[in-house]
């Protein structure tokens, strides 16, 4: 279930919203009410292993990635 961050372009208020169809997206702001909130373009966590410097044998080695070298 994907969470996506929206951004109300009447206040600038950013917040996530889980979408679980293509009819859950958020119709207002909830912070000022204003209609059709802006979806925004936002990457994804790797976890720990971006925050270690690990880079991606790190982020294969977690989760049954087996960690091969």
């Amino acid at each position: 279930m994907p969470i996506y961050e929206y951004r109300c372009e009447k206040c600038g208020k950013v917040f996530e919203e889980l979408v679980l169809g293509p009819g859950d997206a958020p119709l207002a702001c909830p912070e000022c009410g204003a209609p059709d909130p802006e979806r925004l373009l936002s990457g994804f966590s790797l976890g720990d292993a971006s925050a270690s410097g690990g880079g991606a044998a790190a982020a294969s080695a977690g989760c049954g990635g087996g960690g091969f070298t």
